[in-house]
Order: C-alpha cells, then structure tokens, then sequence
C-alpha cells in the first residue's frame, strides 16, 4: 500500500505540471507512470530499424478529442485534451472514456514545421480506421490497428510555421470484421479492455526528394553474408556498409555483404552489425540511413531418436518463454515508457527464458528492437479477428471446425497480416509466425500458412497455436493443455510444442485490477505454493521433450486485468515467486533438450 500511496502523491506532482492533463482515477498504475511527461511522451526515435539523422519531430503530447455519433458531423468544439499516444479508454490518456462502433473519436493538434523537398507524416499505430487532414485538406487514410503508415503531406503544407492535423477514427472494436486480439466492448476473462484510436508514436520528419524508403535483407550462416535489398523513390547508386563489410548496387537489387569472422546472433550473443545506406544520384549522396543487420538461422532438424527440433543457427535449441500479451494497466496497448517497454523484456531474461510468445498482439517496433538488442527469441502471433464463437476444436485439438469467413473478412486477414510481416520481418529475434491463435477466426488454414510461407520464407510457421490441426500444414503442431503440460497426441512429422499451459493463479493485494472476481487457471495464495506446483510442471515438461516436445510456452509474463495468473502482477511490482529459484527452474528446462 505504501507504494500506492506513493505512486499517488507523485502522479499529483506531474498533474500539476500540466493544468489540461492528469491520469484518469482509481485505476491500478505502474511506477513509470509516474515519469510520463505530457509535453513530451514516449519521445525516443520510433523506429530504431531505420534512422535517419536529420529534421524530425515526435508530434506526441497533448491534442484535442472529442467523441461524438458516427453520423455527425465534425465537431465544431472539442470535448478536452487526450494525451497522445494512449488511447482515449486508458488512464494515462487523461480521458478515460469508452468509444464505440456508433462514435466517431476526432483528434486534432497544430505543431510549428517548416516544409522540406518532402515531409512524411507517420504513425505508429492507429486502431481501426483514420482519416487524416492537414491544414484542411484531406491527405489520406489508413485501416488497421497493428500496423504503421506514412502520408507524404509536403502539398497540404504551409511553407513554415503552424500547421494543423486533424484525424477522425472509427472502430468496430470487436464486430468480428477486423482484427482486435482481446480487445472486447465488456471486458471479462480473458477478454480486456477494448481501445482505439491513436497507441503508438506520431512523428513527422522532412526527407529528401530522391530518398530511402526501406530495406530488407537476409543472411547465410554458412557463408557469412548478409544480403540486402534497399527500395528508394529514385536515385542510381546504394552504396552499402554493416560494419567493415561494402557493397555497391542499386535500388531494387540485391547486394550480398560478406562479413569478416562472423558472429551468429544467439540469446546468449545477440550480435548485431551496425548497417548504414547511402543513396546517390549522380554521383552525389542526396539521402542516408542507419539500421542494423544480423547472421541468424532458424530451421529443424532431428534429434538422435527421430523427434523433429527447432535449430538455432543449425543447432537444436528448446524454446521456452511466457505468453506474453503486452497490455499494462495504465496504457493499455501502450507501455508508459519506453523503460517499461523494455522492462518486461529484461526481466523475462532474468527469468531464465529464451522466448517469448507475443500473443496476439503486434508491439511498437522498439519493442522488438530490444529483443534484438537483448537477445531473446520471438514467436508472433496474429492478432485474432474473432473470439471462439464461430469454430470449435475437438478434444484432441486435431480435427474441429473451421469457420466459413464471410470474404470481406478474409480480404482484410491477408491485407493486414501481409503488413504485419512486411513490417516486423527484419528483426532478428522473430523466429516463428503464428497465423491464427486456437480455433479463433481459423479458416482455410491451408491457404493462410502458404502465404505466411510466401511472405518470408526464412522463418518457421506455426499454422494455429492449440487450434485445429491439418496434416502437413505449415512446421509445427501446436497443443495447449491447462493446467498441467500434456499432449493428447504428437505428430511425427511436424515440429511438436506445448503452445499454452500453466496458468497458475496467485492475487495479490494491492496490486489488482479488481478487487474481487479474479481468476487464473488452478489459484493458489502463497508464492512458495506456487513454486512448487510450477516446478511441478517443469518436471511434466521435461517429461515430454524426452518424447519429442521442442518447446513450452507458459501462461502468462503478467496479470492482466482480472486475470492473476501472471509471473508478475499487472503493475509489475511482483515477481510471485522467488525469482533465483524460478530462473534455476527454467534454467534446467532449457538444458532438458541439450
């Protein structure tokens, strides 16, 4: 309580420097809130995969919103001030306030900015559908939650001085028509929160004409080279750098980098090279950017009894991590920091864990940025378009239903997952796509693992954590089992993986979304009683490695909302066991398989 109370009187002192903004009331907070500054959130670089040094401007702070009926027009006054990038439902956004499939939620702010040769206007992240103007002009639009784009606004712009962006957003929360992860209009279970609008970072930077507009690249273990493929809008030479390693080529084709006494990026070495691209015309450098690039291999192979493995950089690795749903309970989708985004990460670490299971959610890029940076391995999930209302699995999570999706709802699955990788696809530490969670939304699985496939090739696909299995699809089968880790039955030529158990519930007070009505999977009120029955359970897990199992995936990193079934409590505070002996644990399961 004394933390509480602490957190309380401190959050007063930065509300007081500020007179239009301060956290909405009577929700649990974490310590970082505390260190959210409204005239300047979440102001790190959002985009660490590609930097360019120059003219750019986080357009993060305060902005004014309203809520109003769809079928109105704009408002001609605003309700107040939402501090952006946290979504309108969650405390730290000042407002606190439901939106609706019936509302429209309407932002606007005004920034000073000098236009260049070109401006893009990015956004992080905008949940569901934006609209956006500048100075009055309409500049373009954008449909789904999960996924950054950029307006090129240079023609809507004034020479210098104050300009004006206004946005209008609808979400259909969860109408089953997009996808929304857990996100639900009454909250319960496991079903949070549902939120929308702006939840990540808004930024504009002048670029010049002829400019880099991205890279992807791939690397070879054996040979030790990278290969890198750099799009730009024009431009007749790319000269290429990651570390000692040059290469020269031109938009839109490959350059392979050959570099000197590789080192292979591993959990335990998470070794990245500094990459910087130039871009010429002419002759002359008229753009630059810094990324970074790593040598990294993800494969299967066959252990000495026949079992089929995960490979890490051609050497069978167990992958064993928490479910991880990155929901906080002061942002919401939006971690308060960008020291809490990393938190988690760190601790996981420290933990003993490998992996992480992103679960049906899509994080900011810096997020996997320090997945990178601090070595752990990544499964992505899809987030899911609908809950399991529509398709039901069988007891042996074999051969259930799947669901007739109107095509509408396909179209927009294809679209947006494609984003998604497209986005995420040059971070190191993401080693598996999962392209449907359960049986939720799962549909023509076939199709939806050829064109993960299509998309990147170079990663592992995971056709349907714990849903319904199809014989030779994709490269693992993937079984959920609560609360204990056990299989029904295992594939012999598939990847087999506990994608989901655990669930041990332990509430604490004073670190509860609700005081009452909580829940976990099997509860119970001591830490010491919890592991005990979680080393349990990694004695299970190690039971069935030894007969095939190549990875385990606990639920979950944290509580969320009325789910206490977290390592650490929802305001991560708490770490519900002792964490040495935990890491020990975890520690030997990992060595199970070696």
């Amino acid at each position: 309580m004394k933390r509480t109370l602490l957190l309380t009187v401190l959050l007063a002192a930065v509300s007081c420097n500020s007179t239009s903004w301060k956290p909405v009331e009577g929700r649990i907070m974490t310590r970082w809130a505390q260190e959210v500054n409204p005239s300047s959130p979440l102001p790190e670089y959002p985009r660490p995969s590609m930097v360019r040094e120059g003219n750019w401007k986080s357009l993060n702070g305060l902005w004014d919103y309203a809520i109003v009926p769809a079928k109105d027009p704009a408002p001609e006054q605003f309700q107040g001030k939402i501090l952006v990038p946290f979504a309108p439902e969650s405390a730290l956004s000042g407002v606190g306030r439901k939106v609706t499939p019936e509302d429209a939620l309407w932002y606007e702010t005004s920034f000073k900015w000098k236009k260049g040769e070109k401006t893009l206007l990015h956004f992080g992240a905008v949940d569901n559908e934006a609209e956006i103007w500048v100075n009055g002009q309409l500049a373009g639009s954008h449909s789904g939650g999960y996924t950054a784009f950029t307006l090129d606004i240079t023609p809507y712009l004034k020479p210098c001085g104050k300009q004006t962006l206004r946005l209008l957003v609808l979400d259909g929360s969860d109408d089953d028509r997009h996808p929304r992860g857990k996100q639900v209009l009454k909250p319960s279970g496991i079903w949070y929160t549902a939120l929308s609008g702006i939840w990540q970072t808004v930024w504009v930077e002048n670029v010049p004409k002829t400019n880099i507009t991205g890279y992807t690249y791939t690397s070879d273990i054996s040979a030790g080279t990278v290969t890198v493929t750099v799009s730009a809008s024009a431009g007749d030479e790319v000269e290429i750098k990651a570390d000692d390693a040059t290469a020269t080529t031109k938009p839109g084709e490959p350059a392979v980098l050959t570099i000197p006494a590789p080192e292979l990026w591993t959990p335990d070495n998470p070794r990245l090279y500094d990459l910087v691209i130039t871009l010429k015309e002419g002759g002359k450098v008229v753009d630059s950017v810094k990324g970074y690039v790593a040598l990294r291999e993800i494969s299967k192979c066959r252990d000495a009894e026949g079992h089929l493995r995960m490979a890490l950089n051609g050497k069978p690795l167990f992958h064993f991590g928490p479910l991880d749903q990155g929901w906080w309970p002061d942002g919401l989708y939006t971690a308060p920091t960008d020291e809490a985004l990393r938190f988690d990460i760190e601790k996981t670490k420290e933990m003993g864990f490998n992996m992480i299971r992103k679960h049906i959610k899509v994080e900011p890029e810096r997020w996997y940025y320090w997945c990178d940076v601090l070595g752990i391995i990544v499964w992505q999930d899809m987030p899911s378009i609908t809950d399991n209302r529509y398709v039901h699995w069988d007891t042996i999570g074999y051969d259930g239903t799947f669901w007739d999706a109107p095509q509408e709802v396909r179209d927009t699955y294809y679209k947006e997952w494609g984003e998604i990788i497209a986005q995420l696809k040059n971070h190191p530490s993401i080693v598996v796509w999962v392209p449907f969670n359960e049986a939720w939304a799962q549909f023509e699985t076939e199709k939806a693992v050829a064109f993960t496939k299509e998309q990147d090739p170079t990663r592992l696909v995971n056709q349907a954590s714990g849903g319904n299995y199809v014989k030779g699809c994709g490269d693992i089968y993937d079984y959920h089992h609560y609360p204990n880790p056990e299989f029904s039955m295992m594939v012999p030529d598939q990847v087999n993986v506990m994608g989901e158990y655990g669930g041990i519930g332990l509430p604490v007070k004073g670190h509860l979304w609700n005081q009452d009505g909580n829940w976990g999977y099997i509860r119970y009120e001591t830490p010491e009683d919890v592991l005990k029955q979680y080393s349990e359970y990694a004695e299970m897990l190690k039971e069935l490695i030894s007969k095939g199992c190549a990875a385990g995936v606990y639920t979950q990193t944290t509580d969320v909302e009325g789910e206490v079934n977290g390592l650490m409590t929802y305001d991560r505070e708490i770490v519900k066991m002792n964490l040495a002996a935990l890491r020990d644990v975890n520690l030997s399961v990992i060595a199970a398989m070696q």
